[in-house]
């Protein structure tokens, strides 16, 4: 699986994740692990969801379900307490995601006050649970709290995983004196092996195809 979680699509027949990629893959749907036609439309795909949650108490569904509310997208209407308790719920079940979205609520003040110091904290939770992302938004905290050396040891690591973004940040360090060449090249080295063990020309249609849609 690719390190980015944005590049990963959350199933609610049975709770599964796989690669964008590989729904590129896919002419007719038919979840790879249970066999399921999927959700037809977005009221099925609501009901998939809430009996994931219902029946399993799955956290990714909850995740899922919250930034449904976050963002009202897929037929929700916007409702951020609902996005909140959902995210709380889900980060309580162990879901890095939960951690990911909750530290994103606090530091852009989502239905609640700007709390910098709740923003971090979820961040780090989901970055000790394997989040590249929530690394890279630790990173832009401390990059805007004027932290640049906490800041690049963030990008760094998270680059080294294969984040995309987090290698932009450090090629931006190295230009600007913060990163050693020696550390640069060690990055760049890192980051292509770890992007090799997850390449593939659908993989790569697929991050194309997310960039086009913003």
């Amino acid at each position: 699986m690719p390190c980015d979680e944005e590049e990963w699509t959350y199933v609610p027949c049975c709770g599964k994740f796989f690669c964008n990629g590989c729904v590129m893959c896919i002419t007719r749907y038919v979840c790879p692990f249970c066999n399921s036609p999927g959700a037809q439309d977005e009221e099925e795909e609501k009901k998939m969801i809430m009996e994931r949650i219902e029946k399993f108490n799955d956290a990714n569904a909850m995740n899922c379900l919250g930034s449904n509310y976050s963002s009202g997208e897929n037929g929700f209407g916007i409702d951020h307490s609902k996005a909140i308790e959902l995210y709380r719920r889900a980060s309580e079940l162990g879901c890095a995601d939960g951690h990911l979205n909750l530290g994103s609520t606090y530091s852009e003040g989502k239905g609640v006050q700007v709390d910098v110091k709740k923003a971090i904290h979820h961040y780090e939770l989901a970055a000790m649970m394997g989040s590249m992302r929530g690394r890279y938004h630790l990173g832009l905290v401390e990059a805007r709290n004027g932290n640049n050396d906490r800041a690049t040891r963030h990008f760094l690591i998270a680059a080294k995983c294969g984040h995309e973004n987090s290698l932009l940040k450090v090629k931006r360090g190295f230009m600007g004196g913060l990163i050693t060449k020696e550390d640069f090249e060690k990055t760049l080295r890192e980051h292509a092996a770890s992007q090799d063990e997850s390449k593939s020309e659908q993989r790569d249609r697929a991050r194309v195809m997310v960039g086009e849609l913003g």
